[in-house]
């Protein structure tokens, strides 16, 4: 039985890259090798097709459009090439990939800012508005209607962004990795997402509760015992959904950091928490006295962090820069690969200024990668651009060069 194959394109010759041809009896189709695999598939291009700037960081009025594969937004630095791939991230994610103060966004001197962008997935025209004012809240639309909430949002349009802050991860504290974490599982799990949410919101009551204690010189058993409960029922999941990712997502990320080192070191992550040992109750008992004296709640899944280690040896503390950067690709690479096998499309892929101290070889090399069949929409943010348009040729996808520092 001929397996059932649908390619939502438009035009094969656009998207050439994204597949290769095989053979299927006496037929030749266009196919992804990891689709064809399993028989029959379902493979969905998705892209941004055009985006619109008002007012938003140093933008006062921008109009883009953009070629199906590969986007270099080149200038000096101060042009705005960061910023137009944040606007992107903005309306992906609902929020800043680095200025998470909504007010930090609006243009200088002015108390709004509008994003606009056309995207196509499932063969469908999806249309994202963003906007901000002074005072007020942010509202985000998908194809003029309004979302309740936000984190509803999470999860429409899959994106990865590799940055030089990316760094932070290593260097940080265990905020910045369970912002990672909760970031790759919320854009696939949005009931993870509605569980952490809530979750947070009954830590802030928990640590409340606290504060007036101290302050009032007494206490509550009975009334700290409501929200180690909701603690309990909400932290529980959370922290199961946690193990259960990283048990398909390291295996990932230890083949990709392999692919980059040629296999001399060995990555791993472990997922430090006290509730591989204790189960919640016994933890919030066991850390009642503590939580008490300092006014806040020291231990749930809002304390867990991440652990980085080569051959079982701290990255923070003994990995080379050459490794600590090999490192953090491989982890955006794997989160690529965990989001393209969950919503069964290939991410957009955002670059930021990561070209810099690399020589043209690597720089090639890295391009020459991204534009493989098995990845999507690509966008590069670099201040040279000629390295980055030798790159670009020689990778033989499509492409589209913006210079900002001339006007567009």
């Amino acid at each position: 039985m001929v397996p059932k194959i649908r390619l939502f394109i438009r035009n094969t010759k656009d998207f050439r890259p994204f597949f290769r041809e095989v053979k299927h009896g006496e037929k030749r189709i266009l196919a992804t090798a990891r689709f064809i695999e399993i028989g029959s598939f379902i493979f969905v291009v998705m892209l941004l097709k055009k985006i619109s700037l008002t007012q938003y960081k140093n933008q006062t009025a921008l109009q883009l459009a953009f070629d199906a594969k590969i986007n270099c937004f080149i200038g000096h630095n101060g042009r705005g090439k960061t910023n137009i791939l944040d606007a992107i991230y903005h309306l992906s994610l609902g929020k800043s990939y680095f200025n998470p103060i909504t007010t930090q966004n609006v243009q200088f001197g002015q108390d709004f800012f509008i994003l606009e962008g056309v995207f196509e997935k499932n063969q469908r025209e999806e249309k994202i508005n963003c906007s901000f004012k002074k005072g007020q809240k942010k509202v985000l639309k998908r194809n003029g209607k309004t979302y309740e909430k936000i984190a509803e949002h999470i999860g429409l349009i899959p994106l990865v962004m590799i940055s030089p802050a990316d760094r932070d991860l290593i260097v940080e504290g265990s905020s910045t990795r369970r912002k990672f974490i909760d970031g790759v599982i919320g854009q696939t799990d949005g009931q993870y997402l509605n569980l952490l949410l809530e979750y947070l919101k009954v830590v802030a009551q928990r640590n409340a509760l606290l504060k007036y204690f101290a302050l009032n010189r007494t206490f509550d058993a009975t009334a700290l015992e409501v929200y180690d409960g909701q603690l309990d029922r909400l932290g529980t999941p959370i922290f199961e959904k946690r193990k259960a990712f990283l048990t398909q997502f390291m295996p990932i990320v230890q083949e990709r950091y392999a692919q980059i080192s040629q296999a001399r070191e060995t990555a791993s992550i472990v997922y430090e928490s006290p509730l591989h040992e204790k189960d919640f109750p016994n933890l919030l008992a066991a850390a009642l006295k503590k939580d008490r004296a300092v006014q806040f709640s020291t231990v749930g899944v809002h304390k867990d962090d991440l652990g980085f280690t080569l051959d079982d040896m701290p990255l923070k503390t003994y990995g080379s820069q050459g490794q600590q950067k090999s490192f953090l690709i491989a982890l955006k690479l794997a989160q690529f690969d965990y989001l393209r096998e969950k919503h069964g499309l290939p991410p957009l892929v955002l670059l930021d200024d990561i070209f810099d101290k690399l020589d043209q070889t690597r720089v090639t090399e890295i391009i020459r990668l991204l534009s493989q069949e098995d990845f999507g929409q690509l966008f590069i943010s670099d201040t040279h651009e000629d390295r980055t348009l030798e790159a670009l040729k020689a990778s033989g996808s499509s492409y589209q060069l913006f210079n900002l520092n001339q006007p567009i």
